[in-house]
């Protein structure tokens, strides 16, 4: 199969353009990915391509943009809709959780909801606390969605084929750091600067990767790391700093999640840290260290530890002190091989 170079935008509209021109009942819609093709482009050109009826412009309305697609998804299309940012998803929180998430068991499977919800997530852009939210653990809690967050190009868009493929509703969560990249993760600082450069090789045409799928991003035997998103490359980045023999797991789906991968990694190493950039109170790394707990109890030599944002508003001055760099999750790294 013939591999193109994109960056993560470019990477999530051909996604898009493969399945519209497999599958008619694939619409696109959300607040400017119409005409103006989003606000970092991830649907342009899709309107020109395939007409207003196929990827529209709608009012800003959060709510009313799911609750139409989610009328639409029981009736048989697969909207993939867009939330500029996921800051902005808060009005829709209700038709998420409420409707999406039931119809199957409201109905006794009689209908199903076969919707995609994409939003850019986490910050990098300077965004403040109204841009640059991480909200995947308010989606892991409810029954009946399912949560995706790519790291890179390749799998934003073989799991958005997976996504829009799947009979039930999906969040796409897309870090908006990655967009444009190239980023590996040390020099965090200089990340927002480096723009229209390749992050991976994307294979041409339809793949998709199965939800509930992690990735082994780098092997080791001293210790696991559970991370997703962004800070894959963050994680990647404060193992080779450390020189510790770190075994880097990217989750890549949130719910399902890929239990047997980060078992098997556990009672190899014997020692865990999470680490994600969401707050630490009650985000998702805290349901994966019970997981651990629960799983591996016997096995960890250490206490699992969690690297993650300060319980704060996202700042927006203050942002590079805020995200968990290599130099926090370096040290987190030391103790626990340590420890």
């Amino acid at each position: 199969m013939a591999v193109r170079s994109l960056s993560m935008v470019e990477a999530i509209r051909d996604a898009h353009d493969v399945m519209m021109e497999r599958d008619s009942r694939v619409i696109v819609f959300g607040e400017d990915v119409g005409f103006f093709g989003g606000v970092f482009r991830c649907t342009q050109g899709l309107q020109k391509k395939y007409g207003r009826l196929r990827c529209f412009d709608t009012p800003i309305n959060e709510s009313g943009i799911v609750g139409a697609a989610i009328g639409m998804a029981a009736y048989g299309l697969r909207p993939c809709v867009e939330i500029q940012f996921a800051d902005y998803m808060y009005p829709a929180y209700d038709q998420i959780t409420q409707e999406a998430a039931r119809i199957r068991y409201r109905s006794n499977g009689d209908f199903t909801c076969p919707l995609v919800v994409r939003m850019p997530t986490g910050g990098g852009i300077f965004g403040g606390e109204t841009h640059s939210q991480s909200p995947e653990a308010l989606f892991t809690h409810v029954s009946g969605l399912k949560t995706v967050l790519p790291s890179n190009p390749h799998d934003a868009k073989g799991l958005l084929i997976a996504a829009i493929e799947d009979p039930d509703p999906v969040i796409f969560l897309e870090p908006k750091r990655l967009y444009h990249g190239p980023f590996d993760g040390h020099h965090e600082r200089e990340a927002t600067s480096w723009k229209g450069h390749p992050l991976g090789e994307v294979p041409e045409g339809h793949y998709a990767i199965a939800l509930g799928t992690a990735a082994i991003r780098r092997e080791g035997a001293d210790v696991t790391v559970l991370t997703y998103g962004t800070m894959t490359h963050i994680a990647l980045a404060a193992a080779d700093e450390q020189g510790i023999d770190a075994e880097v797991i990217d989750l890549r789906s949130l719910i399902p999640l890929d239990l047997e991968t980060i078992e098997t990694s556990v009672r190899k190493t014997g020692r865990c840290v999470v680490a994600h950039e969401a707050t630490l109170t009650s985000g998702f790394g805290a349901e994966l260290a019970a997981r651990v707990q629960a799983t591996c109890f016997y096995h960890l030599e250490a206490p699992v530890r969690r690297v993650a944002g300060w319980d704060v508003p996202y700042p927006h001055a203050q942002e590079w002190f805020y995200f968990p760099g290599p130099a926090r999750v370096g040290r987190a790294l030391r103790e626990t091989v340590e420890a």
